[in-house]
């Protein structure tokens, strides 16, 4: 730098060091642009996600809600008495292995269920 700087007057090297610095300044400035508008891709990125995993929050709530109820029910009903056997063995018929076990009062056996 210090050569070609005694070949050139004082106000030509301020000039050219004040181009570069003005070059390198809106260098800088587009990359802090860019890097805000990542930034704020992301923030808006990531309150959707949020929003996102709120709602399945919301439905995996609901829907554990809905199953302990249903299995409420069907235990109330298991446990009736043999009014609800035969409406039990069409519904157990449906959804799952059931095995007979033992003497029971009434013309059906009692029901064990497996998991």
């Amino acid at each position: 730098m210090a050569d070609w700087a005694r070949a050139q007057s004082p106000g030509a090297v301020e000039e050219i060091l004040d181009r570069e610095n003005k070059r390198m300044a809106d260098n800088l400035a587009s990359k802090v642009t860019r890097l805000k508008s990542l930034a704020l891709d992301i923030d808006r990125d990531a309150e959707d996600q949020n929003r996102y995993l709120d709602g399945m929050d919301s439905d995996f709530t609901s829907m554990t809600g809905l199953l302990t109820g249903s299995v409420k029910r069907f235990s109330t009903m298991a446990r009736s008495g043999r009014d609800n056997r035969k409406l039990l063995c069409g519904l157990l018929g449906t959804s799952g292995p059931v095995r007979a076990k033992g003497p029971a009062k009434g013309p059906l056996p009692a029901l064990q269920f497996h998991d």
